[in-house]
């Protein structure tokens, strides 16, 4: 699950996720992406490109 806010600044970044995650999956440059979806702060982007889908390892458990 993608956060709501970037930790360090605040501003809301899970509206970007889908859009960022498909447009990745089909190929294109994740930096051409960020930039195309106005998140320009380095803290902003490292936030989608460091995230990990773990929602699958964590089903098991509920």
């Amino acid at each position: 699950m993608i956060p709501v806010r970037c930790f360090t600044c605040g501003k809301p970044i899970s509206t970007a996720w889908e859009e960022f995650r498909q447009r990745r999956e089909k190929g294109e440059d994740p930096k051409q992406i960020l930039t195309d979806l106005h998140i320009t702060r380095y803290c902003c982007r490292r936030m989608l490109l460091t995230h990990k889908v773990i929602i699958d390892e964590l089903n098991p458990y509920q």
